[in-house]
């Protein structure tokens, strides 16, 4: 398929979408939304996306944490929420990643110990941070349970416990990306 077939295609899923009275959201672009007006109406993204990354064991605490981003006023990225049937998963992920305001790596005692994609992903977001101003905060680790979180990560960053106190841990992980999106504000509108 080239270009603009591929254009083609997405506009006709779009039109379906709209049609069928439900939003057409388009990872990284915005929505489509049904307008009784004007047919539709699109709202860009605007709000800052967080990739979540995890292990199938830690799913309950990812959707948590999702959901917890979502209703603060960030656009949080999983894969069991965004990933399209269908859709090339390694591509998408890594796309997801650099795209993102913030990477949340939710280290556990299921995930320091697993091999797989949980580690291909942390690996992807460093090499993704080593390209951002030093000072800029991209990487947030959590802790979801009583683990060693990797040397790697103890060396190069502060981490923050969900446990035992969530609420307390999560504030503290909104208010750290808030901090930095404010900081990061007067010098660019975006961290690319």
């Amino acid at each position: 398929m080239d270009d603009r077939e591929f254009g083609e295609h997405i506009a006709q899923v779009v039109i379906h979408g709209i049609q069928a009275g439900r939003p057409v959201e388009i990872d990284g672009l915005g929505t489509f939304f049904p307008d009784r007006d004007r047919f539709f109406r699109f709202e860009p993204k605007c709000l800052p996306q967080v990739f979540i990354a995890y292990v199938v064991e830690d799913r309950p605490w990812a959707e948590r944490l999702y959901d917890t981003l979502e209703e603060e006023g960030f656009a949080p990225w999983m894969d069991t929420r965004r990933l399209l049937a269908g859709q090339n998963w390694p591509r998408a992920i890594e796309a997801a990643i650099e795209g993102s305001e913030f990477f949340v790596a939710c280290f556990s005692p299921h995930s320091v110990a697993k091999k797989g994609g949980f580690q291909a992903e942390i690996r992807y977001a460093l090499d993704c941070a080593r390209q951002l101003p030093l000072d800029q905060i991209f990487m947030v680790p959590v802790r979801l349970g009583e683990c060693a979180v990797p040397r790697t990560i103890q060396r190069l960053f502060q981490y923050v416990d969900l446990i035992p106190d969530w609420q307390r841990g999560v504030r503290r992980v909104v208010g750290t990306m808030r901090r930095e999106l404010a900081r990061r504000r007067p010098y660019s509108l975006g961290r690319r």
